[in-house]
Formats: C-alpha cells, sequence, structure tokens
C-alpha cells in the first residue's frame, strides 16, 4: 500500500498522550474544540491521583520555579510545525561530500524540524546564549535580534505579524521572556542528546540562578556534572567601585547516568611533582593520604615499624584494613620515613589514567577571550568582526570531558561567532577524526558601526560560515605534511528555514473546494526545486541531513539516491514507467514520488505490483 508522508513536524502532545494511554487507559476523556470537533485528552485530575499514594487535593503550592507564559513555552515545545528547511548549494563548501551543516534560521524552528532525524543521536550540545543583560537585545516572537534592528515602538508588528518589543529592565516581563525563550529551546533539544549524550551551557551572573532551575527541571537536578568557573579575563578592568568580573559559568547537565565524564590528558606541568628519589622499579611517584576520611572504629590500629616502634593511629583510622596495609607494605606501595614515625603511600605517575577535571577553568588551559579575539585576527587578516568570541580551547576543553568519539554529532544552535565548528574541525585535524558539526544560528544584522559591517557581512551567518571557510583552509595549511590532512572535512552543507514545500491544502485538504479542484494542478509551491523537495522528504524520514547523496538519469527521469539504498526519491512529472524496475532492483528501504507523477490509477497499481515482485520490503510514499 502506498502511504503519504505528513511532511511535517512530529505531533509530540499526540505521542506523550499515547504513552499515558497505555499505563493509564482509566484516565483518557473527550473534549469538544474551539470548533465543536470531538478529540481525545487526558483528565489530569486523574491523572495526579492515579501517581500518587495519597488523597490528591488543590493546593497550587509546591517547589518549582514558575514564570507567566511557562505553559505556552511548554505548548509551544510539543506542537508540531510545517517549517522545512532548503538547501543552499552556493553558500555551502562540498555539499555532496561533507558531513557538517549550517542552519540559517529561529533555533526553535530549527530543532523541531531536527527533532526526528537527530532524536537521541547528538552525542555533545554547547550553547552560548543571551545572558539577559538588558542591553541590545530585543524579542521578536521570543527570539533575540539587534536593536538597530528595529527602532519602532514598543508593541509595534513585523511584518510577519509577530509583536516586537524591546527586553529591557524595566519590562515587567523581562526575567519570564527570556525563560520562556529558554525552556522551549531545551525542552526540544533534550530530546535530540544521545543517552550518554552531555550539554555545556555558558551564562553570566544575570540569569545564572533561573537557568539552573529550568536545567533542573528538564534535565533532572540529579544531572547536573557540575558547574564550570571559567576564566574568560586576566587583565585587571580598572576600579569603578564594583567587582572587576574574570569569570562565566558553564553548566553541565548530562541526559541520564550513562554519560562517563573524561579525565584530561596529563602534561608535564601536571607531573612535575611525580619524582623517584628511592630509585622504586615502578617508576615516578608522589606521596598519599593513608588517613581515612570518615571515622571507621574497624580501621583503627597500631602499625609496627621494621625496628619495633609503633605508629599510632589517625584519628578517624586508616584508609584500609591491617590486611592490605601490610600487603602494600610488601609491595613496596607504602613505605616507612626514614625516622619510621610514619607511613608514606605512594601513587604511581603509571597508574594514572589522565587526571581528574576540576570545576575551576583557568584561561591558561581554556583559553580567555583575548585568545579568542586573537584567532579571530589571524583568521580575518588582523581584523576582528566579532565582539565576544569564545577561545577554541575551551569548546576542545569540552569536547575532551564529554568524551565525544571520533564519529559523533556536536550541535551549536546559538552558533554566533562558530568557534565550535572551528574547534570541531581542529579536533579532527589532530587525530584524523570525522566528528560532525550542526550550527544554527538566526540570521541577525551586524550593527552598521561594527568591523564585521563595514566588511561587507550584513549578518551573523555571512560571518560564521566565511570563519569556517578561512578556518578549515587554515587547519590544511598549518598541517599539509600530517597523514590524512587531504581527507579532513572542512565543508559544510548550508540549509535555510522556509515554509512548507506543500501548498496548505495538503495538510488541511477539507479546505478545498470545487473551484480549487479544477484549478489546483499540483500540492507543491511553486519555485521549490527537486532539492528542496528531497530535502524536506529525508527530514520527514527521520534521515540525516549529512548522508550522501547521488543523482543518476534513469531513462530521462532525475533519481536521488541516498545513501546508496537508504532512500531513492523521484519528482519528475512525468515518469517513465521504466525506471520502477531499474529502482527495485536497487532494494531500497523507501522510495518517494510525487503524487501526481501518476496520472492514471494503472500507473499506481503497475508501481506497487512490481515493487511486491522486485523488491517487497521497500515502503512505498508519494507527496
Amino acid at each position: 500500500m502506498i502511504e503519504k508522508l505528513k511532511m511535517q513536524t512530529p505531533n509530540i502532545t499526540e505521542q506523550n498522550m499515547e504513552q499515558i494511554a497505555t499505563l493509564f487507559p482509566n484516565v483518557m476523556t473527550e473534549t469538544q474544540d474551539e470548533q465543536g470537533n470531538i478529540q481525545k485528552a487526558i483528565d489530569f485530575d486523574l491523572l495526579k491521583q492515579s501517581l500518587s499514594s495519597a488523597l490528591v487535593d488543590d493546593a497550587d503550592e509546591r517547589y518549582r520555579l514558575d514564570w507567566p507564559g511557562k505553559k505556552a513555552a511548554l505548548l509551544k515545545a510539543n506542537t508540531p510545525i510545517t517549517k522545512t528547511l532548503r538547501p543552499c548549494r552556493k553558500d555551502s563548501v562540498n555539499f555532496d561530500s561533507t558531513e557538517n551543516v549550517y542552519i540559517e534560521g529561529d533555533n526553535f524552528e530549527v530543532l523541531k524540524i531536527l527533532q526526528e532525524s537527530y532524536l537521541g543521536k547528538i552525542k555533545m550540545i554547547y550553547i552560548d546564549p543571551p545572558y539577559n543583560t538588558g542591553k541590545d537585545f530585543i524579542y521578536k516572537d521570543n527570539f533575540s535580534a539587534k536593536k538597530a534592528d528595529y527602532e519602532e515602538e514598543l508593541g509595534t508588528t513585523d511584518e510577519e505579524d509577530n509583536k516586537l518589543f524591546k527586553n529591557t529592565d524595566t519590562n515587567g516581563r523581562f526575567h519570564s521572556d527570556w525563560l520562556s525563550m529558554m525552556y522551549e529551546r531545551l525542552v526540544v533539544a533534550r530530546d535530540l542528546l544521545k543517552e550518554d549524550g552531555v550539554i555545556f551551557i555558558s551564562i553570566d551572573d544575570n540569569e545564572v540562578h533561573n537557568l539552573r532551575e529550568i536545567c533542573d527541571e528538564v534535565f533532572g537536578e540529579g544531572n547536573l556534572r557540575g558547574t564550570i568557573i571559567w576564566q574568560h579575563s586576566v587583565q585587571p578592568k580598572g576600579y569603578s567601585g564594583t567587582f572587576s568580573i574574570h569569570h562565566n559559568y558553564i553548566y553541565c547537565y548530562t541526559k541520564s547516568e550513562l554519560f562517563q565524564l573524561n579525565n584530561l590528558p596529563r602534561t608535564e606541568e601536571h607531573n612535575k611533582n611525580y619524582s623517584n628519589p628511592d630509585n622504586d622499579p615502578n617508576g615516578k611517584w608522589r606521596s598519599g593520604d593513608v588517613r581515612n576520611a570518615l571515622y571507621r572504629p574497624n580501621l583503627i590500629f597500631n602499625i609496627e615499624t621494621p625496628s619495633g616502634k609503633i605508629i599510632s593511629p589517625p584519628e578517624k583510622g586508616w584508609r584500609w584494613s591491617r590486611e592490605t596495609i601490610l600487603e602494600k607494605i610488601s609491595t613496596g606501595e607504602i613505605k616507612f620515613s626514614d625516622d619510621e614515625t610514619r607511613i608514606i603511600r605512594k601513587i604511581y605517575l603509571k597508574n594514572l589514567d589522565g587526571r581528574t577535571p576540576e570545576t575551576l577553568l583557568l584561561a591558561t588551559e581554556a583559553g580567555s577571550t583575548r585568545d579568542a579575539a586573537n584567532e579571530i585576527k589571524k583568521i580575518f587578516d588582523d581584523n576582528q568582526p566579532f565582539d565576544t568570541p569564545k577561545p577554541t580551547k575551551l569548546l576542545r576543553h569540552l569536547c575532551t570531558l564529554s568524551g565525544i568519539s571520533s564519529d559523533d554529532v556536536i550541535l551549536d544552535f546559538f552558533s554566533g561567532s562558530a568557534t565550535t565548528a572551528h574547534a570541531v574541525m581542529q579536533f579532527n585535524g589532530e587525530d584524523n577524526g570525522n566528528r560532525k558539526f550542526i550550527m544554527v544560528q538566526l540570521p541577525e544584522a551586524t550593527d552598521e558601526k561594527s568591523e564585521a559591517y563595514k566588511a561587507g557581512y550584513k549578518t551573523i551567518v555571512e560571518l560564521g560560515k566565511e570563519r569556517i571557510r578561512r578556518a578549515g583552509k587554515k587547519i590544511v595549511e598549518d598541517n599539509q605534511d600530517k597523514e590524512g590532512i587531504d581527507k579532513l572535512d572542512i565543508g559544510f552543507r548550508v540549509y535555510k528555514t522556509d515554509s512548507s514545500n506543500m501548498k496548505e491544502v495538503y495538510y488541511h485538504p477539507e479546505q478545498l473546494t470545487q473551484d480549487d479542484i479544477f484549478s489546483l494542478e499540483s500540492n507543491i509551491k511553486e519555485g521549490r526545486e527537486p532539492d528542496d523537495l528531497l530535502t524536506q522528504v529525508i527530514l520527514d524520514l527521520g534521515l540525516e541531513l549529512n548522508l550522501p547523496i547521488e543523482q543518476k538519469e534513469m531513462h530521462g527521469n532525475n533519481v536521488f539516491i541516498v545513501q546508496t539504498n537508504a532512500l531513492v526519491a523521484c519528482f519528475d512529472d512525468n515518469i517513465n514507467i521504466k525506471i520502477i524496475d531499474e529502482i527495485a532492483k536497487l532494494k531500497p528501504f523507501k522510495v518517494v514520488f510525487k503524487d501526481a507523477s501518476f496520472a492514471a490509477s494503472k500507473d499506481r497499481i503497475n508501481l506497487e505490483e512490481r515493487f511486491k515482485r522486485l523488491s517487497p520490503e521497500t515502503l512505498i510514499t508519494v507527496i
């Protein structure tokens, strides 16, 4: 049977209701919508009682973070949209071969669009969102943009009739609007993480407390692995009667307990306290503690030295039992001091698997904003088009903590200066890895007074894409003698958000009148190319955007082949029926055609019959 693609993002509310109905069928009921149509619903009073071992009352007081707009943000996160992505080959680098992706558009919409294709597939997310400082940011339907773009008064609307307002600290919803913007994005982003995935979020003092609470709710407070304090600057900022701030915060939350924090590599600086004064055959060592942290009466005992002296136990006892200590003395792991007044534990350098990460991250290890500025200058001919970039050393450090493998995907949906993409390419250049990045950035206009604007970059996305182009070339140039550097993926596919390729009648056929039936030639919008249709089909079928795409001509028709035989598609108006057998021989998992490609019902019947005989496992769909 031929299926029809829905061509919209998944309805998370319906999926959640189905799961609840499986567990608690008694809470399912029916209500009427605004048009009087009957629809499924949940009796939330019954659901609350089903989840409680005590009588549930109507008290609203509870421990949680609330703000005006929270429920609306959650509803928005769960509501499907019909937006899609359109490929932009002219802005891309190595479009056909690259596995990296750069997406221009509203990052909430992009997260929704990616929901099926990247569900549970992202190893690491890093974001550096607006800090809600009350300066130069307004919110356009909860999305930030430069103040200079919108000089209209409070309450005006843009060309899409979205309400615009300046989010200054005089706004009564100053914190609420920022919280809603972050909450709805994090709710969707969490689903994209792998079960052992991790998200790092940069923030400053303005919203650090609120961000902690919404992350606790979205990811679970037990999944907070740490709050990193990053020293972003080392230069004094002069005396102004306030503290000179030299740090930001980076929250580290995981999807589940399956995440393993990776140790950091050791350097000579970290090994300088290790030596081998007694020529121990096990190599360099340093002394360690033999005391117990908690009081254990069974670990309180005297130790006799070779000469018969007695060493009394510490106040809370020894770290190990008598038998274990005697064994460690016999192997040389524990030795006596020269005057036999204490015992010394040896921690061998050879036994250390890296070093334990610390929450205090100094600029010497992770770079500073000055380092970031210098990196940009080297790439942009001694100019600094970005105001506040992050250093690649910081992102490289977070990648190491994440333990990302050579094939993992890293997502940054507040891409900005594209530091994350730069760092991923550098990492791959070091070990010949194939880590892939997905960058998402709203095309905000650059300030007309900025260096970026003067250099010809009218939007942040133009600047970000150019940085990736230049950084990739420089990485290859700097490592031209390294084996395998010619295979380094320094390309990226550019996509832009847009309305669906399908006309409204595709989603709401009941709105079609008899006059429309005679005038309607296609359910696909004018001006949409086969590349556009293929991208929307790839997303709708839950395939990833970085899969290899091959185009072939078969009997005069243009055919797309995605990842060998994962998907075969043809969107020509007049399909030569001979291509059916040729496509079927590929044994594709899925095939997609345009509904209008089969003018006669006999052609459809023939299509199904040919696939039943030649490739019965193939799923046939139409748009």
